[in-house]
C-alpha cells in the first residue's frame, strides 16, 4: 500500500488507473505448469498404448482358449488350457496393473490442476477486491477534484475511460472467477472418481492374483491325480461323469416331490435383468421347447443357461437384491454340481444362482446392486471347460438345502434347490441376444 501511495501522489490518476488496467489485463487466470502437466498427459498416451498392446494379447490367448474348447476333452488339452489361462490370467493382471498406473498419473494430474485453479481463484479475488477498493476512493475522493480540476477536457476524458474499461475488467474477471470455481468443483468430481476406480482396479489386482494361485494348484492337482497318464485322465472324467449324472438324478428326484403354486403374476416381464458378463455368448440353452414355444425344465434337460467365460471373467449382479447364500459344493462332494457358487434373490420377484465360479466376492445377506461384481467365472463343481452357468427361479422358490449325496457316500450337499416349477428360462428375462 505504501508503494501505491507513492505512485498516486507522483502519477496522475489516468496514467495510474491505465497501469493497474494493464497489470489486471495481464495477471495469468491461471498458473503454468504445462511442462508438468504434458509430461503426465505424455505418461498416460504412453501407459494407454501398453494397455492396447496387452488387451490385443488377451484376444489370442482366448482364441487359442477357444479353439481349445472344441477338441476332444483329453489330458494334453486340459494341461494346454490351464497353461494358456495362466498366460491369459497374468495379463490380465498387467493390464489391470497399467490401469492402476494410469489412474494414479489421473488423479496426479487432477491433483495439480486442482491446486492450481485454487491459486488462480485466490489470485483473481485479491486482484478484484484490489481494484474494486482503488476505483471506489477515486471516485469518493477525486472525482469532483478531477472534473473541476485545470486540467484540459481530454485528460479528465481519459481519466473516465480509463475507469470504465477497469469497471469492464472487474465484471469479466468476476464471470472468469465463477467459471473457474464451476471448473474446480468438475475436477474434484472427477478426482473423487479417479479414486475410486483406483480403489476398484486395486481390489480386482488382488482377485486376479489370487486365481492364478487357484490356476497353478489346479495344474498341480491334475497331474497329482492322473500321473500325467492319458488313461488316468479318461477315467477320472469317466468317474466324475458316473457321479454327476448320479446326483442330478438324485437332485431331480428331490425337486420333483417339493409343491410349489406358481403364480405367473408375482414374476416380472421380459427383459428385467441385465447380463451377467460384459461379452456374451451362449453354449448352451435352458431346458427344451415346449407345446407352446416357451423353453422348459423337464427331466433330463438344462436347469439353466451357460455362457462361454473364461476363468477370471468378472461376473456381475443382474439386478438390486440380496445373497442369499454362497457355498462350494467341491468341499462336500467334488466335481458333481455347482462347484463354488452364488445365490442371489432380487428384489424383483426371480432370483438367479452363478455356478462354477473360480472366486466369490459377496456374502450371504450382503445387499447386491445392478451390475455389481459378485464373482469371477471358472470350472469348480462339475464343467468339462470355464464357463458360467446361470439359474433362475421364482424368487419364493428357492432356498440352500441339504440333499445326502449317493455320489459320495456319507457327504450332505448344501446348494440352492428349487421345486421343478419354479425353474425360469433365464434368456427370457434377459436382454436380447
Amino acid at each position: 500500500m505504501k508503494l501505491y501511495h507513492v505512485y498516486k501522489k507522483r502519477l496522475p490518476k489516468s496514467i495510474f488507473l491505465g497501469i493497474l488496467l494493464i497489470i489486471f489485463v495481464l495477471t495469468p487466470i491461471v498458473f503454468s505448469y504445462a511442462q508438468t502437466a504434458q509430461d503426465i498427459a505424455n505418461k498416460i498416451t504412453q501407459k494407454n498404448a501398453d494397455i492396447a498392446k496387452l488387451e490385443e494379447e488377451l484376444k489370442v490367448y482366448q482364441g487359442q482358449l477357444d479353439m481349445l474348447g472344441k477338441q476332444k476333452n483329453s489330458l494334453n488339452v486340459s494341461i494346454k488350457e490351464l497353461d494358456l489361462t495362466r498366460k491369459k490370467l497374468v495379463t490380465d493382471i498387467s493390464v489391470t496393473q497399467g490401469k492402476i498406473d494410469a489412474t494414479n498419473l489421473e488423479i496426479q494430474s487432477l491433483s495439480s490442476d486442482i491446486g492450481d485453479k485454487e491459486g488462480a481463484i485466490l489470485n483473481h479475488k485479491n486482484s478484484t477486491a484490489l481494484l474494486l477498493r482503488e476505483t471506489n476512493e477515486f471516485e469518493i475522493e477525486n472525482m469532483i477534484f478531477t472534473v473541476l480540476s485545470k486540467n484540459n477536457f481530454t485528460e479528465v476524458w481519459n481519466d473516465i475511460d480509463n475507469r470504465a474499461s477497469v469497471r469492464e475488467k472487474i465484471i469479466e474477471n468476476i464471470g472468469i472467477l465463477e467459471t473457474t470455481k464451476g471448473a474446480l468443483e468438475d475436477t474434484r468430481s472427477s478426482t473423487i472418481t479417479a479414486k475410486n476406480e483406483l480403489v476398484s482396479l486395486k481390489s480386482k489386482l488382488a482377485d486376479q492374483q489370487k486365481i492364478v494361485v487357484q490356476n497353478t494348484n489346479e495344474k498341480n492337482k491334475l497331474l497329482a491325480q492322473t500321473k500325467n497318464s492319458e488313461a488316468s485322465y479318461q477315467a477320472l472324467l469317466a468317474d466324475r461323469l458316473a457321479k454327476k449324472n448320479a446326483f442330478e438324478q438324485d437332485l431331480r428326484n428331490y425337486e420333483s416331490q417339493l409343491k410349489y403354486i406358481l403364480d405367473p403374476s408375482s414374476l416380472p416381464g421380459s427383459g428385467v435383468l441385465s447380463w451377467p458378463l460384459d461379452k456374451i455368448f451362449v453354449t448352451q440353452m435352458f431346458g427344451q421347447p415346449g407345446a407352446d414355444g416357451k423353453r422348459l425344465f423337464v427331466n433330463g434337460s438344462h436347469n439353466g443357461v451357460d455362457f462361454r467365460a473364461s476363468i477370471g471373467t468378472p461376473v456381475k449382479a443382474m439386478a438390486d437384491g440380496v445373497v442369499a447364500g454362497t457355498g462350494d459344493t467341491d468341499v462336500q462332494c467334488p466335481g458333481v454340481s455347482f462347484g463354488r457358487f452364488v445365490l442371489i434373490k432380487y428384489n424383483n420377484g426371480l432370483a438367479s444362482t452363478y455356478g462354477h465360479l473360480s472366486l466369490i466376492k459377496v456374502s450371504a445377506g450382503e445387499q447386491v446392486t445392478r451390475g455389481e461384481i459378485v464373482g469371477y467365472s471358472g470350472n469348480t463343481g462339475y464343467s468339462t471347460g470355464p464357463h458360467l452357468h446361470v439359474s433362475v427361479y421364482a424368487r419364493d422358490a428357492v432356498d440352500l438345502k441339504t440333499l445326502p449325496s449317493k455320489s459320495c457316500p456319507g457327504r450332505v450337499l448344501t446348494q440352492p434347490i428349487s421345486p421343478i416349477n419354479a425353474y425360469l428360462d433365464p434368456l427370457y428375462y434377459l436382454p436380447p441376444l
